[in-house]
């Protein structure tokens, strides 16, 4: 099931730019290698949830995974074929949008050759470019 919000402030939300580089949720937290965003863009719930199942099918329990972001923009589009006027579209799919540098996923508890395998069948299912990052020493 794709994620979704439970509840919304407003359901349609214009679609706006996405500036700059990301200064929240740019650091590998919870785990030890994560998956970074070089471009900004959006990443459908679909895409999101892809990019889990193949990266739990790889890793098959043995690691933690995390997924870091979640989406909370809704997006809007009107039939084929209607004529023009009659208000904005329908809510069709969830995305979330994401900042170059925003860290997508996180991986622990594996090392770091199967993390760099993982990561490189999640970055195929991905719409931004991505690169592989570890965690820094504090």
């Amino acid at each position: 099931m794709a994620l979704m919000p439970k509840r919304v402030k407003h359901r349609k939300s214009q679609r706006g730019h996405i500036k700059g580089n990301a200064t929240r949720g740019n650091r590998v937290v919870f785990g030890d290698f994560a998956l970074q965003s070089m471009q900004g863009g959006w990443i459908k719930a679909q895409t999101i949830e892809a990019g889990r199942i193949a990266a739990q099918q790889y890793i098959r329990g043995e690691g933690k995974l995390y997924v870091r972001m979640f989406p909370h923009r809704s997006i809007t589009s009107t039939p084929l074929e209607t004529r023009m006027g009659k208000g904005k579209g329908e809510p069709e799919h969830w995305v979330a949008t994401v900042k170059p540098g925003t860290i997508l996923y996180e991986l622990s508890g594996v090392t770091e050759e199967q993390a760099r395998v993982c990561f490189a069948r999640l970055a195929h299912k991905m719409p931004v470019r991505v690169r592989f990052t570890r965690r820094r020493p504090a």
